[in-house]
């Protein structure tokens, strides 16, 4: 073995030694309590006041828990989300989460490609296949629409485009473009939920649009996808058939 391999052999045992070194400090530790709605509710006066006395390491700490989160395929993004909004306000909290969420998937898919790409195609082989199938038909669209209408978990998509031959650039602007309409209802919800002080809270005419919203979204997205699908497949037909006439 060459001293080039040897070192990139090195690097991946490391790379899989901090990995596996995360997961086991978050299952060990049991981190996942301090990601329920239940413990960023309770704690959400304190978070809250430290947000107001220092802004930038707040946001710089909580980009960095959900960046984590998001690569090792951990639970708890959603309620990551919810808190980013009631912490943050919509502005804020919607490009932290943009950002952070999108760095996340794109760090999660990297480790499949390059560390992981034995045990993922075991473990998700039999998704695979769509996935392929719909990147040969329609791209990078078809990333778009998988963050606009997941099929899949979030997690999933994550480490099965790591197996495919799309660029980590490419992945990373779609995600980014593909999931901020989603990001702006989750953390419009977390705002709204932030507010809720009392039983009448629950029936606040602003969180009731947050949920609204939240089931009508990928509904509404699945069949607008459906209608560009449709109205691209004639346009493509239609094409053909004029060249197929022209003399």
């Amino acid at each position: 073995m060459t001293q080039r391999k040897r070192n990139t052999w090195q690097g991946k045992a490391v790379l899989v030694g901090l990995l596996l070194l995360g997961i086991f400090v978050f299952r060990y530790f049991d981190l996942g309590e301090y990601l329920s709605l239940e413990y960023i509710k309770s704690s959400q006066e304190r978070f809250h006041a430290l947000y107001q006395s220092h802004r930038l390491a707040v946001i710089g700490a909580y980009v960095g828990i959900y960046i984590a989160v998001t690569a090792l395929s951990l639970p708890g993004a959603a309620v990551l989300t919810l808190a980013g909004g009631g912490l943050f306000g919509l502005a804020v909290g919607t490009v932290a989460v943009s950002f952070a969420s999108t760095i996340g998937a794109t760090l999660a898919c990297a480790v499949s490609r390059f560390l992981l790409r034995d045990w993922v195609q075991n473990k998700f082989g039999d998704k695979l296949k769509t996935i392929n199938a719909g990147i040969e038909k329609e791209g990078a669209f078809y990333l778009f629409s998988l963050r606009l209408v997941p099929i899949f978990p979030f997690f999933v998509i994550n480490l099965l485009m790591g197996l495919t031959r799309m660029r980590l650039f490419t992945f990373f602007w779609v995600s980014q473009v593909g999931m901020l309409a989603g990001t702006i209802v989750y953390v419009n919800a977390g705002r709204e939920l932030a507010r809720i002080d009392s039983l009448s809270g629950i029936l606040s005419p602003g969180l009731l649009m947050s949920f609204a919203i939240l089931g009508l979204f990928p509904i509404t997205v699945r069949k607008l996808l459906a209608l560009y699908r449709r109205r691209f497949r004639r346009t493509a037909e239609e094409e053909s058939a004029t060249k197929k006439s022209d003399p």
